[in-house]
């Protein structure tokens, strides 16, 4: 069962919305199925499987995202390059030393 909307976090929410999307879909599946089955000039089952297979893809990855929330927005933040709390706390610890420094050597080149 799926948490309730208010427990989401967004990935969680946005497959769950391409799962939806999908699921409504499903009502003009067949109409969707032989049509592309005609155009691509492939079987219908063929179609239908590949369809099924990409919904069980949505499912699979709802679950994981459901399960591992944190590890899973970690990954995503990493790959796009985005910078942790830890690293971003560790930096402006840097620059507040640096700050420091900064104003020491000025009160002495001052003082002198």
């Amino acid at each position: 069962m799926a948490a309730p909307a208010s427990e989401r976090g967004p990935l969680e929410t946005l497959a769950l919305a391409g799962i939806g999307a999908l699921a409504l879909a499903a009502g003009r599946a067949d109409d969707l199925v032989e049509d592309l089955a005609r155009r691509l000039g492939v079987d219908v089952d063929d179609v239908r499987e590949a369809l099924a297979d990409g919904l069980e893809s949505w499912q699979r990855e709802a679950r994981r995202l459901r399960e591992q929330p944190g590890a899973s927005l970690a990954r995503m933040a990493s790959e796009l390059g985005l910078a942790s709390r830890e690293a971003l706390d560790e930096l402006e610890l840097r620059v507040a030393r640096l700050e420091h420094r900064l104003k020491l050597l000025e009160r002495r080149a001052g003082a002198e």
